[in-house]
């Protein structure tokens, strides 16, 4: 029993460590391959070869990078600006990880969406992965951080700066670290379109 449990364990274990170099490589890959080079199409194309989730007219701007795409959604008319980082790690055994951005998104340069992050309260300092999910007409401004587990609604605004560690109601204006409620939009019934992305960028 004890020997087919070691044999399980190491065989478990060798697997867990192929698929880290393969996920490390295909972040590489997409980073330094990819997100360089200048055209929209080209770096939606492998976006969605390697398993990203892209809806019509959305767009990813150069130098950003992508942490396990299977797991990450973007619905349409969504714009990411450069510079971005894009956590859709869900690896852990009943892992709530992964990533959702709705339509018509409007995601500034140098934002950060984390989907995992270790247990600080922890012996082992383990990982934790929980879901991030945003949703249609939010607006991130630049450098936002968005932390595990967080949704923010439609509609809401996430301020230049801030750094997000909880729920974000529809419509909700936030800013601040941490970010917290400083207004409310005016209008609830969306209707636009973000238009096309900056060319060579």
């Amino acid at each position: 029993m004890d020997s087919n449990m070691s044999n399980r364990t190491f065989v478990d274990r060798v697997v867990g460590r192929l698929e880290a170099l393969y996920l490390e490589s295909v972040t590489g890959f997409l980073w330094w391959g990819v997100g360089y080079f200048p055209s929209h199409h080209f770096r939606r194309f492998f976006y969605r070869l390697f398993g990203m989730k892209i809806g019509s007219g959305s767009t990813l701007h150069m130098m950003g990078r992508i942490y396990d795409p299977r797991h990450i959604e973007i619905g349409a008319d969504t714009i990411i600006g450069e510079k971005f980082s894009l956590d859709g790690r869900k690896q852990l055994a009943n892992s709530q990880g992964g990533l959702s951005i709705g339509d018509h998104v409007d995601i500034a340069s140098e934002v950060m969406i984390w989907t995992s992050q270790h247990d600080i309260h922890s012996d082992d300092f383990h990982a934790i992965e929980a879901k991030v999910e945003i949703g249609d007409y939010v607006f991130i401004g630049p450098r936002a951080i968005i932390l595990p587990g967080v949704k923010i609604g439609k509609g809401a605004i996430i301020g230049a700066g801030a750094v997000v560690t909880k729920n974000v109601a529809d419509g909700e204006i936030v800013a601040g670290v941490p970010a917290k409620v400083i207004g409310q939009r005016k209008s609830n019934n969306f209707n636009y379109k973000l238009g096309r992305a900056r060319l060579f960028q």
